[in-house]
């Protein structure tokens, strides 16, 4: 007789990203069965934007609720979908691709994934060049008194990003370049991904002028475009400074301890980038220099056209620098044949990057598909999401004040997981939100506030967030791995956000 049991070096692995994303598809596609569809009708709103300039936004009108119906009993039904449908529909096997099709250059889901694969690419390239390499070491003999600022500063610029003009993709790139020198200086990938995205999403969850959340979410609900500036920018400044004590906690908690790093392979993957052998003697010469130089001038590139409001770039611009980066730090390294590159040796190390990031990629393209699974986000379209937003705002009419608030803000945070738009998920639960204030007798400023924390600081952690999911991959941290180490602080900041929602209740007017 035979006996079966674990060995001591067995044990219990969290699920691929991908695993994850595939059962809670299962799950929503579940909830079209027990769940009727619903929409809205829409109508459009004025708000005035950072600008001062007047413009228009359509926004559901709550009122407007009804129910996909029987057509033989005139009930609500859930009609549920199909498992395969045909002529581009939505089926539970057809979510993959349809998820990776939606969207447009502009964001989730096609717009990102381009982007990710795009930049990935170009990085792919500029570090075959072995230039940032040279320059971290560099970097590092130069700076080992002043080390100890690298990460508050860096994470308090971040922070400002987020809050002044909403930035949450650009991190992807930016940690392409920071991951690699944060692991060089004895940390490890998980502090770059705090001081760069993590940062910017509490900047964006804490901003009084925050363009595409707080300026859209005051406007539809008839606010100034500024409001409560006080009160949020103070909030900021403390949860920033939060942040920063978590960050540098753990990152020298890693420094004296690597074992204690939630992401050893990640650290070592870096750490041989710089350590192979056949390229330990290379100097930090003038063919190196001219691609950091590049790099420099493409930073500032990318920062002006994000902080100009009359260019406000964003994905398609910012990629498209980065893919001009790329041709010009491989010609750089063909001319001064940087580690022996050769011109055949642009285009494969262009391809290699980008299928580095093929995965998040995937994983973006398949969390759009549970959306759309759902129903989709648009508020005119019958959607599982619409019903679910419609019975929330009707639940929390008759419950107490204070409850009622922070519920908001618990509703926003799940609903963030669906819906990972600030402005989009303004648009449609904005307009529910602000009379649902008036009704309990609460400001709507009040009624932002818990649409912005809910929104912003759930992006740290939700897998269907594809900035996230992007600056993971440049780190090269699985998103369970990350998902058990910032669950720490996801509660710190929710402990910190019930406690703001409390105050708010009674003080804000």
């Amino acid at each position: 007789m035979t006996s079966t049991h674990k060995t001591p070096t067995q044990k219990w692995q969290m699920p691929d990203t991908l695993i994850i994303i595939f059962f809670v598809a299962l799950f929503a596609s579940v909830l079209t069965y027990i769940i009727p569809a619903g929409n809205f009708e829409i109508k459009k709103v004025a708000f005035v934007n950072e600008l001062g300039q007047t413009q228009t936004k359509e926004v559901p009108v709550p009122e407007s609720f009804k129910y996909n119906l029987d057509p033989t009993s005139g009930k609500p039904a859930a009609n549920g979908i199909p498992l395969f449908a045909e002529g581009g529909h939505i089926g539970v096997a057809n979510f993959a691709y349809n998820g990776l099709t939606a969207g447009t250059m502009w964001g989730t889901a096609v717009g990102v994934i381009a982007f990710i694969l795009l930049v990935g690419g170009a990085f792919g390239i500029i570090l075959r060049t072995g230039a940032i390499d040279s320059c971290i070491t560099h970097i590092i003999i130069k700076s080992s008194k002043f080390e100890f600022l690298i990460i508050p500063i860096i994470f308090l610029l971040f922070s400002i990003g987020g809050a002044v003009f909403g930035m949450g993709e650009e991190a992807i790139a930016f940690a392409m370049i920071i991951v690699p020198i944060i692991v060089r200086l004895g940390y490890d990938a998980a502090v770059g991904v705090m001081i760069t995205y993590v940062a910017t999403q509490i900047g964006f969850a804490t901003s009084p002028i925050n363009p595409f959340s707080a300026v859209i979410a005051n406007g539809i609900a008839g606010l100034p475009p500024v409001s409560i500036p006080t009160f949020k920018w103070c909030l900021m400044g403390f949860s920033t400074l939060v942040g920063i004590l978590f960050t540098c906690w753990y990152a020298y908690r890693v420094r004296k301890n690597p074992s204690k790093s939630i992401c050893i392979t990640a650290n070592q993957y870096f750490l041989s980038q710089s350590q192979d052998q056949t390229h330990t003697n290379e100097n930090f010469g003038l063919g190196q220099r001219l691609v950091i130089l590049s790099l420099v001038l493409a930073i500032f590139w990318m920062t002006y056209g994000i902080l100009d409001k009359n260019k406000a770039y964003f994905l398609p611009e910012i990629a498209t620098i980065f893919v001009v980066l790329g041709l010009v730090a491989g010609i750089i390294g063909v001319v001064f044949r940087l580690r022996d590159m050769r011109m055949n040796d642009i285009p494969d190390s262009f391809v290699n990057g980008a299928k580095d990031l093929l995965g998040a990629a995937l994983v973006v393209g398949m969390a759009k598909g549970i959306v759309l699974i759902l129903g989709g986000d648009s508020a005119t379209h019958m959607s599982v999401l619409n019903t679910i937003l419609h019975s929330v705002s009707s639940v929390l009419k008759n419950i107490p004040t204070v409850l009622s608030c922070w519920l908001m803000f618990v509703f926003q945070s799940i609903f963030n997981f669906f819906v990972t738009s600030g402005s989009g998920q303004a648009a449609l639960t904005m307009p529910f939100m602000a009379p649902l204030a008036d009704l309990i007798n609460v400001s709507r400023n009040t009624a932002v506030l818990a649409f912005q924390l809910g929104d912003g600081l759930t992006n740290i952690i939700i897998p269907t967030s594809g900035s996230l999911i992007g600056t993971l991959a440049v780190a090269r941290i699985p998103w369970s791995d990350w998902a058990k180490f910032i669950i720490r602080f996801q509660a710190l900041l929710f402990l910190i956000a019930t406690t703001v929602m409390i105050i708010a209740t009674y003080t804000i007017k």
